[in-house]
């Protein structure tokens, strides 16, 4: 049952139930019901292969039933969802602290640096204060050694920002907010997504390599599943690109 249901849901194909009312042989009637029960599911292949063509919809597949009983029986179901959801909601999360057009201390606080292959945010090495609305003050005089990886940091933050150190203090001063400047912050932005959605596609392949190594799996069960795999996926990195092309309107003031 579960190979058949995973099947017809991934090919969009309702079941149909058959009854007869004349009266046959036991034979005859199974053979009928099944010519029938297989003809049925021909002709709903085929209606969706014609609507398809209607909508001009060549080489694209249909849409992909989520059947998530079924999938909570051979895969970690909430684990596939909570990973990918998590890369939606942090790039939602680097758009608001790294991706304004005025940037603030406060995005400059919580920018994260990697040390000694730890993460800490800036503000836990760092005094940070404003010299006046221009210009950000960072005070690295507690973990100078630190000051490498702070640049680093910074510089591949996409924020546009271009720190001058003096010993152990960096001066950045906010750049203003013209043509080019926006056209960049819409550049990172993009480049945040493309790096958020290959994420996504990582948590996809690495359920459907599992899947493959199920032997108890039929070939039939097996291609079913990624297909709705691949569907839960293509619906986050969706919401991803609405959230990019929201956040690049914004950006170049569209």
């Amino acid at each position: 049952m579960l190979r058949s249901a995973l099947h017809l849901a991934a090919l969009g194909v309702r079941q149909t139930r058959v009854t007869s009312s004349s009266p046959r042989s036991p034979l005859i009637l199974q053979n009928n019901l099944e010519n029938t029960k297989y003809l049925q599911v021909a002709r709903d292949y085929a209606k969706g292969k014609d609507k398809k063509k209607e909508k001009g919809g060549k080489g694209k597949s249909g849409k992909v039933e989520i059947n998530e009983q079924q999938l909570r029986e051979i895969l970690n179901f909430d684990g596939l969802n909570s990973q990918m959801q998590k890369s939606v909601m942090q790039m939602k999360e680097d758009f608001v602290k790294h991706l304004s057009l005025r940037s603030t201390s406060g995005a400059i606080d919580t920018l994260r640096i990697k040390v000694d292959g730890q993460e800490h945010e800036l503000q836990e090495l760092a005094q940070i204060s404003r010299k006046n609305p221009k210009t950000i003050i960072v005070n690295m005089i507690g973990f100078p050694q630190t000051i490498p990886d702070v640049l680093k940091a910074i510089e591949k933050s996409g924020m546009n920002l271009n720190p001058q150190q003096d010993g152990t203090t960096l001066f950045i001063p906010i750049p203003k907010v013209t043509k080019e400047h926006r056209e960049n912050l819409s550049k990172n932005a993009k480049a945040l997504f493309v790096k958020y959605r290959d994420a996504i596609r990582g948590v996809q392949n690495e359920h459907i390599r599992k899947l493959k190594k199920q032997p108890e799996l039929g070939k039939d069960d097996a291609f079913a599943a990624q297909a709705q795999v691949t569907a839960i996926a293509d619906r986050f990195i969706s919401e991803a690109d609405k959230l990019l092309a929201s956040k690049q309107k914004e950006l170049l003031g569209d």
